[in-house]
């Protein structure tokens, strides 16, 4: 499913990305690759408004395509022309929390999620993952167990001291 997401509005939503920053865009493409990679030929399409003077303005490749609205044009206006040009609307998602964005995607069928949404699942991607096998080993010991490992350290069982 492609995603077409209003770059500024998610920047906004996370919490490591600060819309000052003069990289927050590049740092914002870079989670998305990261998101784009965990499926297989997923394609994202993020819109920005104009980019500070000298700010690199190809940031594409790796599943993400950035598109920054030339002015006097914003990033909305850009939007909307997008989803107003979709063809297939049904496998499309637009990721905003902007009222005209929205509206204009739900008017014509496509699926929005909201920006908010959208950045606790980019960030999902910082946790750590743990599987099946990780959480059976993560077990207490039992005590004889207990007893064997303190013998390997040496520490005299006749202690007065109680591990278990």
């Amino acid at each position: 499913m492609p995603i077409l997401i209003d770059g500024h509005n998610l920047i906004g939503q996370m919490p490591d990305i600060e819309l000052s920053d003069p990289d927050d865009e590049a740092k914002l493409v870079a989670k998305l690759r990261r998101y784009a990679a965990r499926k297989r030929g997923r394609k994202l399409v993020v819109v920005f408004d104009g980019g500070v003077y000298g700010h690199p303005q190809n940031l594409n490749g790796y599943g993400v395509e950035t598109r920054f609205a030339k002015p006097p044009q914003t990033a909305d206006h850009e939007l909307i022309r997008q989803i107003r040009a979709i063809r297939r609307r049904e496998e499309w998602l637009v990721v905003s929390s902007d009222r005209a964005i929205v509206g204009e995607a739900q008017v014509r069928g496509i699926s929005v999620i909201s920006a908010q949404e959208f950045a606790r699942r980019l960030q999902a991607l910082d946790q750590p993952r743990v599987n099946a096998r990780d959480k059976r080993a993560d077990r207490p010991l039992s005590k004889a167990e207990i007893e064997e490992w303190l013998k390997f350290f040496g520490v005299d069982e006749d202690e007065d001291t109680h591990y278990y």
